[in-house]
């Protein structure tokens, strides 16, 4: 049986403005198995990537909060850890793949220096040794060629080989958790599809535990085993991808369902879509953040939060759920 590789306890962060202390993510718990794929999927702005960053401890210090009960890797709690000791896990226990590869990696070094850099804090080894890991982490991520890209600087590749590369580069030192953020946003479709598979193999023949961050529900249905809901920094429900396409529970993920594009030949697409849009930090709604957007709210989403309830693995915040 499958342990979990990641798992998150009341994760909150906060942040302090003009406006007053804002709180982008929402007392949120979730863990993934080792070898298993979950999606964290919501409206840009629902703090997906806030919670990514905030799991690394790579959010800025000036303005920001991050508490936790506990952020778990294999049972390691590194919550607690110093900025120097947090340096020795990241890359090596835990890595991300971030959304804009064109401003993650260094124009100044090649993409082989900066894979080799990872490899040599964490695994050490000498030169020929570290040489060897950076071309078998191209490889194995779909370069035909790994000596000439290890070679290459960022702004001689492509938008998806740059992609490509960052995973190899958090991949080289084969993590226990990885995190990818948007990994396939603004590719083409054969690039698209050539990411999504490598991430597929990093689960089944590694057992990278993952967590997928993504807008794109279509994205999320191909390579997860379970979703994570999110809106306005609070989860609303937890439960597996075949569940969420055949029956969600809550309003709003019934929503995302819904704004997924049904091709036909008999019929036009038809797309449609979530009345209003997700409120401002500073002004976010009482009770329920989505009930002014709800069709099925009553006088009571409004009054006050509801509790996450359970039912099997499944769970959903809702006072009517569907």
């Amino acid at each position: 049986m499958s342990t979990a590789a990641l798992t998150v306890k009341d994760l909150s962060v906060w942040f302090k403005t003009p406006a007053g202390r804002l709180q982008v993510v929402d007392n949120i718990s979730f863990s993934i198995k080792a070898g298993e794929a979950t999606g964290l999927v919501g409206e840009s702005g629902c703090g997906k990537t806030m919670t990514a960053i905030a799991i690394l401890g790579l959010l800025p210090a000036p303005g920001s909060t991050i508490e936790s009960a506990a952020i778990e890797i294999n049972g390691r709690d590194i919550s607690t850890l110093s900025a120097v000791q947090r340096r020795h896990i990241l890359g090596r226990d835990i890595a991300m793949v971030f959304q804009q590869p064109g401003t993650a990696l260094d124009p100044v070094f090649t993409i082989g220096q900066q894979i080799a850099a990872v490899h040599r804090r964490h695994a050490g080894g000498g030169r020929n040794h570290t040489r060897q890991a950076v071309l078998d982490s191209l490889d194995e991520v779909g370069f035909g060629q790994p000596g000439k890209i290890a070679a290459a600087y960022p702004h001689e590749l492509s938008g998806g080989m740059r992609q490509l590369a960052m995973i190899a580069m958090a991949t080289v030192c084969k993590p226990a958790v990885l995190i990818a953020d948007e990994p396939t946003t603004a590719l083409d479709s054969s690039t698209r599809a050539l990411i999504l598979q490598q991430i597929k193999r990093l689960r089944a023949d590694h057992g990278t535990a993952i967590l997928l961050v993504s807008h794109d529900l279509s994205v999320i249905r191909q390579c997860c085993q379970n979703v994570l809901v999110m809106y306005c920094g609070r989860l609303l429900e937890k439960t597996d991808c075949q569940s969420l396409f055949a029956h969600a529970r809550h309003p709003y993920s019934a929503g995302l369902v819904s704004c997924i594009p049904q091709i036909s030949a008999l019929k036009p697409a038809r797309i449609d879509a979530i009345p209003g849009q997700v409120p401002a930090l500073s002004a976010l709604p009482p009770g329920c953040h989505f009930a002014p957007r709800c069709d099925y709210a009553v006088p009571q989403c409004v009054q006050s939060a509801p509790g996450f309830g359970t039912g099997g693995n499944r769970g959903v915040a809702c006072f009517r759920p569907l």
